[in-house]
């Protein structure tokens, strides 16, 4: 039951989130999702529908920890973002806590070159 209750929460708060932001074709959205074991990462483009960069912590090989793993991933889209001509992007932590996993990434696509 308290499981439950957890996944309702974090619905909540992902979306009082997803009502503030939106991504444009010059500043798309870094969407953000965690499991417990990898992290994936989107950069969307909502008035398109479309999503233009992704990376996940499946494609970083070899990582330290999950959270090294997480600042890999973070670096990798801003590679794929460079490479699609984005500079900056609106950060979309999905519900989550701005710590740990989410905040390793968010610091992996500033070193990478991404304005957040």
């Amino acid at each position: 039951m308290a499981v439950l209750h957890k996944r309702a929460h974090r619905e909540t708060r992902r979306k009082r989130v997803r009502r503030k932001i939106s991504g444009t074709a010059e500043r798309p959205r870094l969407s953000v999702y965690r499991s417990n074991i990898h992290i994936y990462a989107q950069l969307i483009d909502d008035d398109e529908g479309r999503t233009l960069a992704a990376a996940d912590s499946r494609e970083v090989g070899d990582a330290e920890n999950r959270t090294d793993a997480a600042r890999k991933v973070g670096e990798l889209v801003a590679k794929k973002a460079s490479e699609a001509g984005i500079e900056t992007v609106v950060f979309d932590r999905g519900g989550n806590r701005y710590h740990g996993r989410i905040a390793a990434l968010a610091e992996g696509a500033r070193e990478g070159g991404l304005k957040l």
